[in-house]
């Protein structure tokens, strides 16, 4: 890796921190050339500080340490993108990032519309939702759709209508994730257990 540790005239370069896991940006820091091969040597993630004017392995006091997995230099030969396992808040102010976020895994839209799921639930009339009415009917109506769903998913496969299998695979993606709701689950919980399966 070719790092141009000389285009900037104090001889650092910007470490962007990422948890390999949730993708989260949890913070940003300065490399010099050895805090670098520290971070190398040692699998933990060391910076050079400007305020203490000395390297600092992050953590070196509180035991928020950033297990170094891999890096990757941008097009410019001048930023880092570091991945990392951390253990324990990232922040000095005790924040898992330090732009004061929770380290959560987030699986973008399908997180966004599980949160939509349950704010139906909690906060809509169930005279005007489609999800607030279901679930007011119990899990077992909740399941009883996912069962047609899946039928008609299975249906529309062997069929050569593209929009149809993709339309009713989304109705059975949706009504799964209010059936993970109902058991008090979210997708978050599938994902480990096929993260445990993987060999």
């Amino acid at each position: 890796m070719k790092i141009d540790f000389n285009k900037n005239y104090d001889g650092l370069v910007p470490a962007i921190i990422q948890d390999v896991t949730t993708k989260n940006v949890l913070m940003l820091g300065y490399m010099n050339e050895e805090a670098y091969q520290k971070t190398i040597d040692t699998k933990l993630v060391t910076f050079f500080s400007r305020t203490k004017n000395r390297l600092w392995t992050k953590g070196e006091e509180s035991g928020n340490v950033l297990t170094l997995v891999d890096m990757k230099l941008d097009c410019d030969n001048d930023t880092l993108l570091i991945s990392v396992h951390p253990t324990g808040p990232t922040c000095h102010n005790g924040t898992d990032t330090c732009w004061a976020e929770n380290n959560a895994q987030n699986f973008g839209f399908l997180t966004h519309l599980e949160n939509t799921i349950a704010d139906r639930i909690q906060n809509s009339d169930t005279e005007k939702s489609y999800v607030a009415s279901l679930f007011a009917k119990g899990i077992n109506k909740i399941a009883q759709k996912v069962g047609e769903e899946a039928i008609e998913v299975v249906i529309e496969a062997k069929d050569n209508n593209n929009d149809l299998f993709l339309n009713e695979s989304a109705d059975l993606l949706f009504h799964y994730l209010m059936l993970l709701q109902a058991k008090g689950f979210k997708i978050h919980d599938v994902v480990e257990v096929l993260k445990g399966r993987e060999k």
